[in-house]
Order: structure tokens, then sequence, then C-alpha cells
């Protein structure tokens, strides 16, 4: 399974465009990187991909810490859209609380929990993983 779209839910652009980087050298990445700077901006657009019957990304990583609406609330309304294939949710934060990491793994839409930064292994690793799943 080719990873065709991610979207990237995070405020720090420094992370962003050091993951862009990362997917532009990763050979089982395909072309598109959706960004927002806050869970309500991604909500609002999420939902209107949905109601206009568009494909969502495959992979999206999340932070925790924005301003407007954080990834706790962003995942509460997220869970609630009617999704037949849903994405897989990667949160990707600076937080090393033992509190968030088991918070992360009560969302069934959430894949994991990655501590930044996010490197070139972590990100091989995570797209062979997703193959392996989507072959299976």
């Amino acid at each position: 399974m080719k990873i065709e779209t991610v979207c990237i839910i995070d405020d720090d652009p420094i992370f962003v465009y050091g993951t862009k980087v990362l997917l532009n050298y990763n050979s089982c990445f395909g072309s598109s990187v959706i960004v927002h700077e806050d869970g309500k901006e991604a909500l609002e657009n999420l939902t209107a991909m949905v109601k206009g019957g568009e494909q969502l990304p495959d992979v999206i990583f999340l932070d925790l810490n924005m301003p407007i609406m954080d990834g706790w609330e962003f995942l509460d309304e997220f869970v609630k859209l009617p999704l037949e294939n849903k994405p897989r949710v990667y949160i990707v934060s600076s937080s090393i609380d033992n509190q968030d990491i088991e918070k992360a793994h009560t969302y069934d839409v959430v894949k994991d929990f990655i501590v930044k930064p996010l490197s070139d292994s972590i990100l091989s690793d995570l797209f062979e993983t997703i193959e392996t799943e989507g072959a299976a």
C-alpha cells in the first residue's frame, strides 16, 4: 500500500517543514501533504472532505498542544465522523507524559504515539508497518 496523502496537524512550522522533507525522501510516500495549524481548521477541512465524498488522507500526524483546538479536542470530534475507512492517526508530540501515551491508546483511530522529533527511521518503520497491514 502506497501512502498517497499525509495530513500534518501541527502549529510548529519547523516540525512541519522537517516532516515534509522526510516525506519527500521516503519511497513509500505518494505526493500530497495537507497541513493544518490547529485541530479546528483540520476538523472543518476533513469534515468538508467527508461531506464532499473526497478521499481522506491515509495518515494523519497529530500534535497535542496547539492553539484554538488541541489534539485531544480534535480526536474527540474526529471519531464522531461517519467514516468507512478511517485514516491512521499518529500522535506526534514532545510530551513524554505516560498519561498522554495511555490516553492516546484509548482512541481506536490512534495507531501509535511518537515522541518528537520524527526521524527518517521512525517514518520508514511506520510506513513499512502500514504496507504490511495493507497486504494482510
